[in-house]
């Protein structure tokens, strides 16, 4: 088949008009197209009221020799990639131990998967609850304002991404199609399939929770184990080898191979891994607001009179700002018609993140305006210096607001006067267990407090409203990423303990829901490979 990429279409246009194209772009005639199917159907929307789908096409055509020379210097005509994905072995009948994966995120779910598909009958702890369990925990602390450290936004069956967006779109490098398997695997699961095709697929919270239970039963099914309420409390490591973890509370698994899929807030298991001497680093990460404003704000400013189209559902939007004092401000995790949501992990402190569902029909817009944090923060501080810079603003947050883990939060008029909220406009903010208005100056620190502040007004340029007065801001986002990395080899095995598999967000590999599956598959290609005693290949990293 062939791929073509770029054709462009109106937003309205006629059924039909899709083919048409094809053979117009290809100058055949219309018999000669014998099939075609969508690959990815995008829009550009930089003129407000002509906003165009651009769509990448694969082509079935009658003489495909003869067009792909015809076409050879053409970048846009190509032959269609092979994005099959194919297992690197077969394990063996007899394993010594069976490989063990810590924790039941996108990352650990996709590495248990293939192991699983390969025959290695993974063993997987998730030291939160199975999902439906988790969810109730969860909204415990959205309506009770009771927190269970075990059980939350970031510890539990699926990992943090089973309460956000479930965006499903990546920018790394993917040579090898990852990211295809894995949104085939979430298409089985349940997933519509339009995530095959959309430029910016998402899947959206009460989707997520079924899609995880068939993905958890598809790997029970091929002899993988989950065991959920199972933290991991220590590594077996010797002679820089590892032998195999221990269960709090008691209880020990041998295996000589572990994969580290823990997620960006366990804390505590970084801590025991960093006591152990497990190489780590510090890494940048983020820390900022969520900011809320009412969708049709963000329609209108974006699509213009083609606004509530439904091809183009609610608007998103990326927004980048570099400060005078050198930092940068950017937009992140935006989530069209959602919430803001308690994201804590960890008693006395408030953490804020977004959450949509799949229909993206709230009343509010909301996206995280973060301001970028770099070990140089940290001189000579170790690799946990990032976790003690999140616990103390994080501490901070749940003061400001009043306990019971309501959040602070202000109106953006009166953040950017510099002056405390004393009572809320026209947009009421989402965050549940709720609100107390006051003054974020001291949230977070000045630096932070004065790069937001710059780039408020500057995002205004370019969404009409994005500074409104009434706009509130919510803090405080401090879980943009993990703040360390648990650094490996191209082998994907820790610099210095073997057959340990640092992986996904909380090793610093991966950022949102398809890069750390993606990275899963990765990890789980090389445990197999060393198991099977072949070398593994050099791995692009995400």
């Amino acid at each position: 088949m062939l791929r073509i990429t770029e054709l462009r279409l109106p937003l309205d246009h006629p059924e039909g008009a899709l083919s048409d194209a094809i053979v117009a772009r290809l100058a055949i005639e219309p018999d000669e197209l014998l099939d075609f199917t969508v690959h990815k159907r995008g829009y550009d929307a930089r003129k407000r009221g002509a906003i165009m789908l651009i769509y990448t096409v694969d082509v079935k055509v009658a003489d495909e020799p003869a067009l792909l020379q015809k076409f050879e210097s053409d970048r846009h005509i190509s032959p269609t990639p092979d994005m099959n994905y194919r297992f690197v072995g077969n394990a063996p009948e007899q394993l010594a131990h069976r490989p063990v994966v810590i924790g039941f995120g996108p990352c650990g779910i996709f590495a248990a998967l293939i192991l699983a598909q390969m025959g290695f009958r993974p063993i997987v702890l998730e030291r939160g609850k199975a999902v439906r369990e988790r969810t109730k925990d969860t909204w415990g602390l959205w309506r009770k304002n009771v927190l269970n450290p075990e059980s939350n936004v970031q510890f539990g069956e699926g990992g943090a991404g089973t309460f956000s967006d479930g965006k499903l779109y990546s920018q790394i490098k993917d040579p090898k199609h990852y990211g295809r398997k894995v949104l085939t695997e979430f298409v089985k699961a349940g997933a519509p399939e339009e995530i095959l095709y959309v430029s910016k697929p998402h899947i959206g919270t009460f989707r997520l929770v079924t899609m995880v239970e068939n993905l958890r039963a598809d790997i029970e099914a091929l002899g993988g184990e989950i065991r959920f309420k199972q933290r991991v409390s220590d590594v077996l490591i010797e002679d820089g080898q590892v032998r195999g973890v221990m269960i709090e509370g008691g209880g020990e698994i041998r295996s000589d191979h572990v994969v580290l899929a823990l997620g960006h807030s366990a804390r505590d298991t970084f801590e025991m891994l960093h006591a152990r001497g497990v190489f780590m680093e510090a890494k940048p990460f983020s820390v900022g607001f969520r900011i809320e404003h009412p969708q049709s704000l963000i329609d209108n400013a974006r699509f213009g009179p083609q606004a509530g189209h439904p091809i183009l559902g609610a608007a998103d939007y990326k927004l980048v700002h570099h400060a005078k004092n050198g930092r940068g401000v950017y937009s992140f995790c935006m989530c069209p018609g959602g919430t803001v949501v308690a994201a804590t992990s960890e008693p006395e402190r408030v953490v804020t993140n977004g959450m949509s569902q799949y229909s993206r029909n709230e009343r509010n817009a909301n996206a995280g305006i973060v301001v970028g944090i770099t070990p140089e923060d940290f001189p000579s501080a170790g690799p946990l210096a990032g976790i003690d810079f999140q616990r103390k603003w994080e501490s901070r947050a749940y003061e400001l607001g009043g306990g019971d883990y309501v959040a602070p939060a202000q109106l953006v008029g009166d953040f950017i006067k510099g002056q405390p909220s004393v009572v809320l406009g026209s947009v009421e903010p989402s965050y549940k267990p709720g609100v107390k208005l006051t003054d974020l100056a001291t949230s977070l620190p000045d630096y932070a407090i004065q790069a937001v502040r710059e780039a408020l007004p500057a995002f205004e340029r370019q969404i009409k409203g994005f500074s409104m007065r009434d706009a509130v801001l919510t803090g405080v986002e401090t879980r943009t990423s993990s703040p360390l990395r648990i650094t490996r080899g191209n082998d994907c095995q820790s610099l210095n303990v073997r057959g340990l598999f640092p992986a996904g967000e909380g090793a610093g590999y991966a950022g949102g829901i398809l890069s750390a599956g993606v990275d899963g598959i990765r990890v789980a290609e090389a445990v197999a490979r060393s198991i099977l005693g072949e070398s593994a290949p050099v791995l692009e990293e995400a």
